[in-house]
Order: C-alpha cells, then structure tokens, then sequence
C-alpha cells in the first residue's frame, strides 16, 4: 500500500509539472513590444544622453561625424513622451503600416476577380508532382533579385502571390513567407552587387563600390542552400503530415479554399479575365521598371496598386461597390499586422527622444576595440546584430555605425572589408527576427503568420546562419580580407 502510494503521489507531481508546463503561453506581441517601449523609456533616465554631429554623406544622405560625439543635457522620457510614443510610431512608421494596407487590399481585389484561383489552378496541375522543386526556383530568384538590388521590401509583394500555390500544393502559409522572407534575406545580407548595404557600407567606409565580390558571392551561395534545404525539409513533412504545420488551425480557411484544386474541374478563364491577367503582368512589369530603374519604393508601389485594382477589377467584372468592398476586407485581414509596425516603431521614437541611441553606439564601437582583432570582428558583427533592433533600416544602420566602426577597424586590426561584412550580416540576420524591422511583420501579417509562431520556425536556421557569418568573418580576418 506504501509503495503504491508513493507511486500515486509520483504520477500526482508529474502531473502537476505537465500542466505547469503547459500553462506557460508566449506572450502577446502588443505585450512585448510594450515591455520594449518601458525598457527603453527607462534607459532614458540612465544612460547618459549624447549625440554626433550630423553632415552630408554619399548620395545626398545624412550621416555623422565620427570624432564629433559629445555629452548633451539628460532628455528623459516624461508621462506624455510616453504616452504618445505609440501614436507617434505610427505616424513615423506611417509610409510601411499603409503599405501593408494597399497589399492586402489589392490581393483580395485580384482574389474576387477569380485570378488567383485560376493561376493557382493551372499551376497546381502543371507540377502536382514534382512540387518541391518550385521552392529552390523561387527561392534563388528571390535572393539574387535581392543581392542586386537590396529591396527586402519585396517580400510583401512575393507573398501574396505565392501564398495561395503553397497551400493549393500541400504545403502552409508558413512555407509560403518562409521562401520570401528568407531567400530576400539570404541575398540582401550578402549582398554582392547590393547597392542598399554593401554599396553604401564600402563608400562610407572608403572602399571601393562592389569589391571583395567574390568572398561575397561564396557566402550568397552557402547562406541561400542552407535556407533552401532548411524550408524543404519543414515543406516536406507538412506534405506528409499537414497537421505538423506550425500554422495549422490558422490555415483552415485558406486550405478550404486553395487546397485540392486538382480534384475539380479545370478553371477556365472567361475573356474579360484573359485581358486583365494580361494587363495584370503589364502592371507588374511597370512594377518592376519602376522600382529597377526610376527608384519606386513604398509609395509609389502604393500608388501603383491602387489602381491597379482599380483597373484590373473593373476589366474582370467587378463592380465599384466589390472593389471597394475588396480593399474593406483585405484592410482587415492586415490590420493587427499594420498596427504591429507602428508600435515596434515606437521603440527607436522613445530613444530618439531620450537622445540615448548615438551614446549606444558610441558605447559599443568602444567595447568592440578592447577584443583581439578576430573577436572585435565578431564584436562588430553583434553590435551590428543588436543596433538592427533599435534601426533595422539596412542603409540608416550604415549611416549611423559605419562612419565609427570602419575607423576604428583600422586601430585594432581589422579590415574594412571584413567590418563592412559584420555590417551585413548582422542587419540581415536581425531584419527577420526582431519584431521592430516593419516590413518583415507587415509580411507575416499578409501571410497569416504569428510573430511567436515564426520565431519557433526560424530559430534553428538563425542559429545555423549565426554561426557561419562568425566562420566567414573569421576567414576573412585571418586572410586579411581588403580587396
């Protein structure tokens, strides 16, 4: 009876410790970026308010002078500060949050015109058996598109229109953001003809534009198969077994929808949809010669599809009430999304009121020179990882580290190539992690993907990508790495 007991009073106190174990939740991403904003308001009243000196930088854009930072007067953050941090972020961050509005909007448009399903039916078909290969062909377009012309912003426009196939093809929204956010990252913090950071790292750093290309390139290679192989693994056993999927119960509705496409009749596309999807690819080919050739960004890509729905709806059939009633709903599927943006925004405003982000940097880039030169390498690529939390703008981190980091690599023995890499490893590997890079969770939202849920996705592969940016700067150091 005795050791019965004891037994009974075992399994009691497993028991206890599984629905322990289970009760823990991960927080709310409104909860944590909140808990940034406090530390932050915090810090204000601790750490010593400084600034640089802002002068004229390559290109007409505003940098700082290295030699000029001084101690300013403490600036904390007081109850209205505070208070208004949240409405300010959204102003600041205003250009993304109503980007990430028109994209949902538009998407849903082109849905009711019964585009997408036809697309996604045609292409389900043609490789309902040989799937996987579209991840690796999507997946190298959207890194060597990004390593030449820097744009991560382009996730939001790749989404939307390859959601609908991974689902239709077995696989999840997960998948689906998976291939964008890390192919565009792979190439962007690799970068080499990428005129958004390594261009604008090597000018500010003295060094000739694109040199160095081929170390660069060997690391785009390496950096892209390991994000290849990492997603089709996850791919596959969703195809297997769709209830493994991270995303899952989220996916319901979307599976309703896309899923088993081949087990209907085939779509055909009535004459008015056959002349708007080809002035749909018109459009994206204005898209495209916009943002290569004449600079589009966020704005004029807002622009552009805004009429596009406009005009594509009404080319397919709709009326005026459904396109408006499209952009309506596609407004709410990217609301908490678009929010999301502005209050991680509010982070960097905090600090920017506090007058504390040049004392950061300016604490950092010491600590860094104090390490043997290949660990200041490695110094240079966390302060780099940990600065893109507070800036994650690619070309505003570079404005504002290179002009202290690049000198000061000269001082400890490192070189300006290998310094101008940290610079892009480590905003690269931040961009798709930390919940204050906008574009990247106005991405998730268009997807459908919780903040929390992509962190236990990509955890792994940023441990993976973390320790080869530490190989690669350490061969780089060791060759001495300059041309």
């Amino acid at each position: 009876m005795a050791i019965e007991r004891s037994v009974n009073v075992s399994k009691g106190i497993h028991n206890e410790l599984q629905v322990v174990k289970k009760k823990f939740v991960m927080p709310h991403i409104y909860v944590i970026l909140f808990l940034f904003i406090v530390l932050a308001g915090i810090a204000t009243y601790f750490v010593p308010a400084g600034v640089y000196e802002r002068i004229p930088g390559p290109e007409g854009r505003t940098t700082i002078d290295p030699n000029s930072y001084q101690r300013v007067e403490q600036t904390p953050v007081g109850l209205t500060d505070f208070m208004t941090a949240i409405p300010r972020g959204l102003v600041a961050a205003g250009e993304v949050v109503f980007f990430t509005f028109i994209i949902g909007g538009i998407f849903v448009v082109i849905r009711k015109t019964g585009l997408i399903e036809i697309g996604v039916d045609r292409l389900t078909r043609k490789f309902a058996t040989r799937s996987i290969v579209l991840i690796p062909v999507l997946m190298v377009v959207f890194a060597t598109v990004c390593s030449l012309i820097g744009t991560q912003e382009l996730s939001l426009v790749y989404v939307p229109v390859i959601l609908p196939l991974m689902i239709a093809l077995g696989y999840d929204s997960m998948v689906a953001a998976a291939v964008a956010l890390v192919a565009t990252t792979a190439g962007f913090m690799t970068g080499f003809l990428n005129p958004i950071n390594t261009g604008l790292g090597q000018k500010i750093s003295g060094l000739p534009v694109f040199s160095g290309i081929e170390l660069r390139f060997i690391a785009f290679v390496v950096f892209a198969l390991v994000g290849i192989l990492y997603i089709i693994r996850y791919a596959q056993k969703v195809k297997r077994n769709p209830e493994t999927s991270l995303v899952y119960e989220e996916d319901s509705s979307k599976r309703s929808v896309y899923l088993n496409k081949t087990a209907v009749d085939k779509r055909r596309a009535t004459t008015r949809q056959k002349v708007a999807s080809v002035i749909l690819l018109g459009f994206f080919s204005l898209l495209v010669y916009g943002v290569l050739m004449k600079g589009w960004f966020m704005l004029e890509m807002a622009g552009l599809f805004i009429i596009m729905g406009i005009v594509i709806g009404l080319i397919a059939g709709l009326k005026l009430t459904d396109i408006c009633e499209g952009f309506n709903e596609g407004f709410r599927e990217v609301l908490v999304g678009a929010i999301i943006i502005g209050i991680a925004r509010a982070v960097a405003v905090v600090m920017e009121d506090g007058q504390v982000m040049d004392t950061i940097v300016n604490s950092l880039g010491s600590v860094v020179g104090e390490f043997p030169a290949v660990f200041s390498a490695i110094g240079m690529f966390f302060v780099q990882m940990l600065f893109s939390f507070l800036v994650p703008s690619g070309s505003g981190q570079a404005l504002v580290t290179m002009p202290i980091l690049a000198p000061l690599s000269d001082l400890i023995g490192v070189t300006r190539q290998t310094a101008v890499l940290a610079y892009q490893f480590g905003d690269g590997l931040g961009n798709i992690l930390f919940p204050t890079s906008g574009y990247f969770m106005a991405t998730l939202a268009l997807a459908g993907v919780s903040w929390q849920k992509w962190v236990r996705f990509y955890l792994p592969l940023f441990l993976i990508w973390f320790s080869l940016s530490v190989f690669f700067l350490i061969i780089a150091q060791m060759i001495q790495w300059n041309g």
